[in-house]
């Protein structure tokens, strides 16, 4: 297959465009090769490049600075994705929308399906939520792809920073109420390689198996990488930030056991190979 994938140079798209380019014709695509805010050039490369799919990882992700940079977190998430719909569908391609579990208000008390009601609450979840009704108002070949808690090799994550801040620090405050699923970019990239070779269009749900507390996440980073700390419970209120969080966004994968996809493996695993990855890098 020959694949685009926007994005390219952020957490996921790296470990995308590597994973993938063993056995495909991969063209991973940074934001100095691709504007996807400008509509003519989105047209322009994908008719040079005539991908069958389209992987758009690219997004405006600063979810906190979101509530004051509104219009851009709209112009990157919701129009420019409108732009790659538009393009994709004109060259016959299929289209591959990464988004969040910011999209739902974690009101919820039992894992969100596919199929909720969505209520995003922070700037950031409502800009990613536009860009999902325009993949779906706009394109006939589209998977929506939403994922959570996301950590790998390349880039600022919740997993680097705990093992940093453990390095200068006697004791870590962790949020204890905010319950979610952790995701290595690897074990995603693997799930996006799988889908996009089907014609089974729709909206999916892909975290690693399992829910915790970014407590219970901390914690377990620290057992894992066998680092000593004491670490602290705290509510969220204790540590305010600008954009509402959702306090429960753990996601059923309905979608994937109904369409006879390979579920991720468990959130645990998941770091556990992250961390050997991270130590194997740093030799």
């Amino acid at each position: 297959m020959r694949i685009l994938v926007t994005g390219a140079y952020g957490q996921l798209g790296q470990d995308v465009v590597k994973l993938l380019a063993a056995k495909h014709e991969v063209h991973g695509l940074g934001r100095e090769q691709l504007d996807i805010t400008n509509e003519n050039q989105c047209f322009e490369v994908l008719s040079t490049l005539k991908p069958d799919v389209i992987i758009h990882s690219a997004a405006y992700t600063a979810v906190d600075l979101a509530e004051t940079e509104e219009d851009l977190a709209y112009k990157i998430n919701a129009f420019g994705t409108r732009n790659l719909a538009v393009a994709a569908e004109k060259i016959g391609a299929k289209l591959c929308y990464i988004s969040t579990d910011y999209v739902f208000d974690g009101t919820a008390v039992t894992p969100y399906r596919e199929y909720d009601n969505t209520n995003p609450q922070s700037v950031y979840g409502k800009s990613k939520r536009a860009g999902e009704q325009l993949v779906q108002t706009l394109s006939s070949n589209y998977f929506i792809v939403r994922t959570s808690w996301v950590y790998g090799l390349h880039g600022a994550n919740f997993v680097k920073t705990m093992l940093k801040l453990a390095q200068d620090r006697d004791t870590i405050k962790v949020v204890s109420d905010q319950i979610g699923s952790p995701t290595y970019t690897v074990d995603i990239a693997l799930f996006l390689e799988q889908l996009i070779q089907t014609e089974r269009y729709g909206i999916y749900h892909a975290s690693n198996a399992g829910v915790c507390s970014w407590f219970d996440f901390a914690r377990a980073i620290f057992e894992e990488s066998g680092t000593t700390i004491k670490l602290e419970p705290c509510s969220t209120e204790e540590f305010p930030l600008p954009a509402p969080r959702p306090r429960f966004s753990a996601m059923e994968h309905l979608a994937i056991r109904a369409n006879g996809f390979e579920d991720l493996r468990p959130w645990r695993e998941g770091l556990r190979a992250f961390l050997k990855e991270l130590s194997e890098g740093a030799k």
